[in-house]
Parts: C-alpha cells; structure tokens; sequence
C-alpha cells in the first residue's frame, strides 16, 4: 500500500505535456415466459427481443431514415430470424465515451441482455460485477460448429475470460493480422519530389524531412508533417501506430514480448525502448511529427492525415477503406499506397502483432433464453463467414455490394455513399470472422506488402486474466509509463528520464507484475 500511495503521489506531481426476455426488470422489455423457433421457417414465431446497447462510432455510415435502432440489419434479423435487436440506449462517440456509459450504466445495475465492447479493461469490470453468466457452458450446447472451429483457431482466445476455470464472456474472433501496421504513404507527394519508396529507416528520414519542408502539397506554405502519430493511447495502438519505430531497435512497447530465454518481459521498460524514445523526439523536435501528437488519439491522427497534412501514417490494412477514402473524395489527384515497414539497424523490423480476439460477448444472467443470441451469431458465422448463401457477396445489396453488368461487385463508385458497412451495424462490429480467412479478404495489392513481414508481428505473449500485482498496480503504472513517455518525446524531458521511470516501474509493481506474468506462463505452457 506503501508504495502505490508513493507512486499516486509522484504522478500528481509529474508535469504534463502541453453503459429481453427480463423479468419486469427496469428499462427492459415485458417479460415472456415461452419462446417457439420455428425449424422449418428457421426464425422464431412470434418474433422475440433481444436487448443490447450499442455505440454510434464516427465511421458508422447510415442512409436517409436509417440508424443504428433501425436499418437494413435489423429489419433483415426480424424478417429472417424472428429477432429484433433493440437497444436500451445507444451513444455517439469514440470507443472511450462508450466505455465510459458502460461503466456508468454497470453502476447502476442497467445491463441489457447482452453487451459487446472492445475495451479489455471495461470486459474486466465487466466480469467483476458479477451481472454476467458463466457462458462456456452455452457455447458448447448451441455454438454452431462453424463458430465454435473459428474460436478454436487461437488456443488462447478464451485466456482472458476464465474464471476459477469458469469462462465469462466470449471471444469476438477477428482476422489475423487486422490491427498489424504497414504504412500508408502518400504517392503523389513522393513523385512531386522525386523521391524513392523508403526502405529504411534512413530513407524514411529523408523522406520525412522532405514532406515537412519541400512544400510537397504545392500550396507555396510550411504546414505539412511528414508522420502522423497518434500517442494519446500510447505508442501501440490500432491507427496512427508507432510501435513500429521502436521494432526498429528491436522492441514493442506496452505489451509483454518473449525473450530469447523464453521468458516474458514487458516491452515498454527494455533498454531497446530509450532508443525509441529517442528517435521519435528526434523527429518531433525537427517538425517531422506535430507535437498535438501527444494528446492526438486514433481517429485525431488519421485526421491530420486525410486533411492533406501529413504524408505517412502507420496503420491496418483496412484502412484504406476508412478512413482514407476521405481524402481521395476530398483530393481526387491524392494517391496512397500501402508500404512495408522500414528496417532499423541491421535490417531489424517489429510491429505490433494482432491476436485474432477483438473484444467480447457478454450474456446477463437474468436473459431468460440466450440461445436468442446463438441463433443469430450461428446464421452469420454458418453463412456471412464464409460467403455462402444469402451473405455470398455480402449483407445487404445497395449498401455494401451491388450488381453491375451483370455480376456482383463492391467498386464504391457503385455504392451509395461509396459503399455502406453492414458488418457495423451487427453486435459483434464486423458479422463474424474466421481468422484464418484473412487471405481471402485482404485486397491483392496489399497482401504482399502485410504478409511479406509477418515474421516482424509481434504478439501480445500475456493473454491471461488479470492476476493481483496487475490489479493492485497497472493503472498507475500504466500512467507513470504515459507521463513519461510524453514528457520525454513531445516535451522538455531528458532521456535520463526514462532510466528513472524504469527504476520507479520496476519498484512500484512491475517486478511483481513480471514474476506473475511469467508464473502464469509456465504453469499454461
């Protein structure tokens, strides 16, 4: 206790950088003791509610009259399956003001039937409330066999859920390789000043220097950046990434990495991470990267880049359809082009790896028939997952796929809006993912530039629940890292810092934290 009052203590002092089927229960539907699903129809008659809530996230695009309530999706889970999705209340917003209904509306007791999110730390508290099932039971008695072979493919998929060997929430299966970055670079700026495709990180730098101050936009003013970064979050992140910059040293920040001895060590406290520091403060204090970075979260530094202000930014492969088909609409003579990450010193590249989990389902334990939920996941696994049937060219036609001449197809210049992204509108964010089809939906001229490193991907090797030394310590040395790291990049802190802030993590928690990670390792190994 000693040490996290010390702790809470110094971070004061620390400069800155400049929330159906119930029974009566409140804000639910009426109770209903019987439900009846139709086999031969494949939908329940009548049809029944399931209760949920939900987040109107800025890339959710709707058509007139439509919203997240009441669009193509839900009409269609009504007419199909004899479901309707209704929401207690859904907010507008980024994933953190979602997270931060959760937890007031978990407070209160207000949970709906189910509950989605992303955010590993809200399906902890989540868990610990203690308003949620056990659901491993459920999924072996009605996960279909297409959804249960999809979990299947990440031995450690449920790791984070498991309680007293009881599993509490269940795995939103993603893509592999979804949230690794490659860079996406502006092309015309680079033919306007006859530079080359960096390769290096030495190349990088020149080309850096050259998208801050050789004018690359052509506007006759000093205002472009050459990187954008998004270092609200911290410097592994799912957009604006800059883990990659400390890969080139040899180290992934934030997330517990194998070592050659085959323990766990956090990445965030190795000395190859100081070198990282050192780089991106190089780059800051040469304009290379705007020093708003610091407070710029995701969706901040894909601004900065679609806005025409910066020419790279670090991000998935999917992004090239959101958010940076802005700026091709906004600058029809712009072009970017996916680019393999550049090598460090002795050719060395790392990047954050993606884990094929993508947050959680979450069931309460007063749902009177969640097979209501296994009903209609098992539908878009069994056929939106794998492009079978109804779902083969997608969810819904004239919103995310068309026909023209004839044939199917997903050209935006085809679709309303340049194309409408059903799969957001689903419970689970993206319909339903099979890891290992990611090949499959990887656009072919990006395949080889993601896939040509995937021995750079990094992985997070801690997928167990939180263990005590985390719970006791890892917000506040989660903060101690975040001050430090800012101050020391985007501010006026020296890098002798960073040797004070690994002793303080160390002290402070972190050498408990690392005896446990690595006990836990052993012990599933």
């Amino acid at each position: 206790m000693k040490h996290r009052i010390a702790l809470l203590a110094m971070l004061l002092m620390l400069p800155s950088c400049s929330p159906g089927n119930h029974a009566d229960e409140p804000g639910t539907g009426p109770a209903k003791t019987d439900i009846l699903f139709d086999a031969k129809q494949g939908r329940y008659n009548p049809p029944v509610d399931l209760y949920t809530v939900g987040s109107v996230n800025p890339n959710l695009t709707f058509k007139q009259d439509e919203s997240l309530e009441h669009n193509v999706h839900t009409e269609w889970a009504e007419e199909r399956l004899g479901i309707r999705i209704r929401y207690l209340w859904t907010i507008s917003g980024t994933t953190e003001t979602y997270a931060n209904k959760l937890r007031l509306e978990l407070a209160k007791g207000n949970m709906p039937d189910v509950v989605t999110t992303r955010d590993a730390d809200v399906i902890q508290e989540l868990i610990g409330s203690g308003q949620f099932r056990e659901v491993g039971s459920l999924f072996e008695r009605y996960a279909s066999p297409v959804w249960k072979k999809a979990v299947a493919e990440d031995p450690s998929a449920w790791d984070a859920f498991v309680r007293n060997g009881e599993r509490y929430a269940i795995p939103i299966m993603d893509y592999e390789y979804s949230s690794d970055p490659i860079l996406w670079i502006r092309q015309d700026w680079l033919n306007r000043l006859s530079l080359p495709v960096p390769r290096t990180m030495d190349e990088l730098e020149r080309v850096l220097d050259a998208f801050t101050n050789r004018d690359p936009d052509g506007n006759g003013k000093k205002d472009t950046f050459g990187l954008a970064v998004s270092f609200r979050n911290g410097p592994n992140t799912w957009m604006g990434d800059s883990s990659w910059i400390f890969g080139a040293y040899g180290i992934v920040p934030e997330q517990w990495n194998r070592e050659s001895d085959g323990s766990l060590a956090y990445g965030s406290v190795q000395p190859a991470a100081r070198k990282g520091i050192e780089q991106m403060k190089d780059w800051v204090m040469k304009g290379y990267v705007s020093m708003d970075s610091a407070w710029f979260d995701e969706e901040g530094a894909a601004n900065l880049f679609v806005s025409g202000k910066a020419g790279i930014i670090a991000g998935p492969y999917w992004m090239r359809g959101w958010p940076l088909s802005k700026l091709a609409a906004q600058d029809p003579k712009s072009a970017v082009v996916p680019v393999a990450i550049p090598s460090g010193p002795g050719g060395m590249v790392q990047r954050r790896g993606s884990l094929p989990v993508n947050g959680a389902i979450l069931i309460n334990k007063r749902m009177k028939h969640p097979e209501i939920l296994f009903t209609y996941q098992n539908y878009l696994f069994d056929s939106y997952a794998t492009s079978t049937g109804e779902f083969a060219n997608g969810l819904a036609e004239g919103y995310d796929w068309t026909m023209v001449n004839g044939k199917p197809s997903i050209e935006p210049s085809a679709l309303p809006l340049g194309g409408i992204r059903v799969a957001s509108y689903t419970l689970t964010f993206d319909g339903a993912r099979i890891p290992s089809r990611v090949t499959k939906e990887i656009p072919k001229d990006i395949a080889p530039v993601l896939l040509s490193q995937k021995d750079a991907s990094r992985k997070e090797q801690y997928t167990g629940p939180p263990i005590p030394a985390m719970e006791a310590d890892r917000e506040l040395l989660r903060k101690l890292e975040q001050k430090t790291y800012q101050r020391i990049i985007f501010a006026d802190g020296s890098l002798g810092e960073f040797d004070d802030f690994v002793g303080k993590w160390r002290e402070y928690g972190g050498d408990a934290m690392t005896r446990e990670v690595n006990r836990w390792d052993k012990e599933k190994r």
